[in-house]
């Protein structure tokens, strides 16, 4: 079991899946570029186990950092799992040997990416599967029924619990729902990126979660005078007001922030303990206008 409560509440996916609001994501965890080991497998196992200890009971993940490596790593931490830590891994593309990104999302290739983060992450079943379906930070037009069939069908013969959706549009959301429930989407989404603001309102309504990744501006980190003009006035730091922000933005927004050092984990997780107020609300909300 966890050993503490962490500010920003929870969130029911759905039966006996509750996650607090703060998780982790796990992407850092391997070798520059996402790619290979870490400098120091035991300093990102510490990470891991801090995350656990501090009360995260929600660790985003994919086979295909590393490739394998982050999954083998959240295995040597964690295994054997907590009852109420909760692995959510993503599937829909592979890393070749050069390191780069490659689209992988034929119904044999995604059966064998989740066969392979099973076995990397020492499961029986994934607690959550996502399907990647658009590109690194914006979604692609197109159907995704023939890959979330074979997820559902995973689903089905009990290798997954859930399903999830990334990189997707409001439509993309909308097929996915007509072939199996879908209980999260994780898209690209920031102070400054606010295109899914109407999707996410929907979603709450419907009780889905939304994960953003990149909560900070991603590759190109945000560089906003109102936003550390704010940070300075609250004696808070520009990205703890970032995430939170977040948190204050609609109660199914679930943070996974990301981080190879115990002490940066630590300053994630008591950002959501911090309240904005109306007024400099007010002012994140115009940056992204």
């Amino acid at each position: 079991m966890t050993t503490q409560t962490i500010p920003g509440g929870t969130f029911t996916l759905a039966d006996h899946l509750t996650l607090n609001r703060v998780g982790y994501g796990a992407m850092q965890l391997a070798g520059p570029g996402v790619f290979g080991p870490p400098a120091d497998r035991a300093a990102a196992v510490a990470v891991l186990r801090e995350a656990v200890a501090l009360g995260v009971n929600h660790i985003d993940t994919a086979d295909f950092y590393g490739p394998y490596v982050t999954n083998e790593i959240i295995r040597e931490a964690l295994h054997p799992y907590p009852a109420d830590v909760h692995v959510v891994t993503k599937v829909g593309a592979v890393r070749d040997a050069e390191g780069h990104w490659v689209l992988s999302r034929e119904p044999d290739q995604l059966r064998r990416q989740v066969e392979q983060n099973l076995e990397h992450l020492g499961l029986d079943r994934l607690d959550v599967v996502n399907l990647r379906v658009g590109g690194l930070e914006s979604p692609e037009p197109g159907s995704l029924a023939p890959q979330f069939t074979e997820l559902a069908r995973m689903r089905d013969e009990g290798l997954i619990s859930h399903l999830g959706v990334s990189t997707v549009t409001a439509e993309q959301v909308a097929e996915a729902q007509t072939i199996a429930p879908v209980v999260g989407v994780q898209n690209m989404y920031n102070i400054a990126n606010r295109s899914d603001d109407a999707l996410i309102d929907s979603l709450a309504a419907q009780g889905i979660a939304y994960v953003p990744y990149f909560p900070l501006g991603g590759f190109s980190p945000l560089q906003s005078a109102e936003l550390n003009a704010v940070a300075a006035r609250l004696g808070s730091t520009p990205a703890a007001v970032a995430q939170a922000w977040l948190l204050q933005r609609s109660p199914n927004i679930l943070l996974i922030p990301g981080t190879s050092s115990v002490a940066h984990l630590r300053e994630n997780v008591a950002a959501a303990g911090l309240t904005l107020p109306d007024d400099e609300i007010a002012v994140l909300d115009a940056i992204g206008v």
